[in-house]
């Protein structure tokens, strides 16, 4: 575009040269110039206009730039620039564009609204108050310009000067409710409580069968400590609405702090039975019980009576029923968590924290079958949900279903949306399912990944460290962490046990049996049949054959399966 002014420019200027005599020519060309400038200003602007339609307001920006390189006088640019910069965030430059708009139109309201709104996206909302007040002026005929003036200056922290905008705006209008709200509110915050509650009153007094109003009214007093003039109200609007739930939440919530029990219940029970109160806040008033079970155990029988209460009024809304769920779920119950959950996916099987929970039930109650049973059924409704995955890959583990077990837990881990603390159990639970498939380097690998997700966890040391002794391979490291395992829990007889079989596989045989014999301190060591033939294994290898017999005949009594245990009884030797 500029090549081409340029070029005629410079036509201007040789013919001017050759027939410097010719005034009317040097006119005309300047006629020429000056239209096809504003054919292109024109289509520029209709460009614009066009790409902000369409919601391209980046390209309508650029478009109205260069509109201003040709014509730097049309307010309308300027306002079309400082709105589109409004949208795209970016307040400095629209409160530019909108001060250029007003000066070039300082009579046009719109102008001088959009400057307003440019000083409040800056938070200069002193400035906007001072721009509406000058259009009230202009137009005294328009309220709403008062009632910005008035909204900016509240949000300028003016508060006064805000009342009393919204009072002259009163002594306009009227007591409308807009305007007694916002009145009420700088009232509070000016700490003039009474005052409020008096302007809510107006509200009251022109429409008294509005029960909003009675409600405001003793939310006012509610919040200012003022709970006998809330009660008032709040009694009022049951002689209004008998079952109006929110005033009957309020009485039941003063009965309670004044250890009035059976107000405390009669409200409250009336209030949930009510079904037309929303069941989304009955949820919210409950859910606070199941923290507090865990301090005051007589919570869960509050809880539970309110979540009957719940279903009694809602029996169709699957909400009601996993709310239940919860409720016996962290008591513990879990039967009766699980017939709960279950009827909450029997009416919503769409939300996936139902389908976790009842999982979790299943893994609680150790029931490997049913857990894999229902996991199926979520991955295949939640292909994308990484628990499904997950659980699944626990019960065909415990069903020593291992490469199932290895196939859902790598794509739990693919999918890559689990928390944190879960992928510690899954790398060390795939060290396990490798190991029991023979996969020792896959196994190694993924208990080192374990570790490094849980340094410091005494059952992945453990289990990864009696896996290396097994195959006699990387004692030394096998042993450092069983023995920080030990640190962690140094009173756990399966950790001993490991750490003294540990030893043996290194031949240091009489420090085995100081750790074996730790361990068989406990009953539970006791009967453990591996225990009981490593404590065998031991003692032959200090030549206390006719002990260690004994005790690898008490370990068959007590179910141990290994392949040479009978041999090692009928020849009396140690086979490795």
């Amino acid at each position: 575009m500029r090549i081409y002014l340029t070029v005629i420019g410079l036509t201007g200027v040789l013919l001017a040269a050759a027939c410097s005599g010719s005034k009317h020519t040097s006119r005309s060309v300047a006629a020429r110039n000056a239209a096809v400038l504003a054919q292109r200003a024109d289509s520029l602007f209709f460009a614009a206009q066009r790409s902000k339609m369409l919601g391209d307001y980046k390209t309508a920006v650029v478009q109205y730039s260069d509109y201003l390189r040709l014509n730097k006088q049309n307010a309308t640019v300027y306002y079309e620039l400082a709105r589109l910069h409004m949208e795209l965030q970016n307040p400095v430059a629209a409160l530019n564009y909108a001060r250029q708009a007003v000066a070039l139109d300082p009579g046009n309201h719109w102008m001088s609204v959009t400057l307003a709104d440019a000083y409040a996206v800056n938070e200069r909302f002193d400035s906007a108050a001072i721009v509406f007040d000058k259009l009230t002026h202009q137009f005294p005929d328009n309220e709403d310009y008062l009632y910005n003036k008035g909204i900016s200056l509240a949000k300028a922290n003016k508060f006064a000067s805000a009342l009393a905008v919204f009072s002259q705006l009163e002594d306009k209008v009227g007591p409308v409710e807009e305007i007694i709200y916002q009145k009420q509110r700088l009232l509070l915050r000016l700490s003039m409580v009474n005052e409020a509650a008096a302007e809510v009153k107006k509200l009251i007094d022109r429409s008294p069968d509005e029960i909003r109003y009675y409600l405001l009214l003793a939310e006012i007093y509610d919040a200012n400590d003022l709970t006998e003039e809330a009660s008032k109200v709040y009694r009022q609007i049951l002689s209004k609405d008998p079952d109006n739930a929110r005033a009957l939440i309020a009485l039941s919530s003063y009965a309670k702090k004044n250890n009035d029990q059976q107000g405390y219940w009669s409200n409250l029970s009336k209030a949930f039975a009510n079904p037309s109160y929303s069941i989304d806040e009955k949820v919210a008033y409950v859910y606070p019980y199941l923290q507090m079970m865990n301090l005051d155990s007589t919570k869960l029988g509050e809880g539970l009576k309110l979540t009957s209460l719940i279903i009694k009024a809602h029996p169709k809304d699957a909400k009601a029923y996993a709310l239940r769920g919860d409720m016996f779920s962290q008591a513990d119950l879990l039967d009766s968590a699980e017939v709960n959950y279950k009827k909450a996916i029997q009416l919503d099987d769409t939300r996936f924290s139902v389908w976790y929970q009842l999982m979790w039930i299943y893994s609680r109650k150790n029931d490997p079958a049913a857990l894999l049973a229902l996991s199926n059924n979520v991955t295949n409704k939640f292909p994308r949900e990484f628990m499904g995955y997950y659980f699944k890959g626990v019960a065909s583990f415990l069903l020593q279903q291992y490469p199932s077990a290895i196939s859902s837990l790598n794509t739990a881990l693919e999918i890559g949306n689990g928390e944190r603390r879960f992928l510690g159990d899954i790398y060390s639970l795939l060290g396990d399912a490798y190991h029991a498939t023979g996969q020792h380097h896959q196994s190694d690998s993924s208990y080192e990944t374990a570790l490094r997700y849980r340094p410091k966890d005494a059952l992945i040391m453990n289990n990864y460290s009696y896996y290396l002794s097994l195959r006699g391979e990387n004692l030394e490291r096998a042993e450092q962490m069983s023995r920080e395992s030990l640190e962690i829990e140094p009173e756990s007889p399966t950790y001993m046990d490991t750490y003294a079989w540990i030893l043996f596989r290194q031949e240091k045989y009489a420090e085995a049996k100081i750790w074996i014999e730790k361990a068989l301190q406990y009953p539970d060591a006791q009967k453990n049949p591996n225990v009981l033939e490593h404590y065998g294994d031991i003692l032959y290898n200090l030549k206390e054959v006719t002990k260690a017999v004994e005790y690898w005949q008490k370990a068959k009594e007590k179910g141990a399966s290994s392949v040479d245990l009978a041999r090692k009884i009928a020849e009396k030797r140690y086979i490795q």
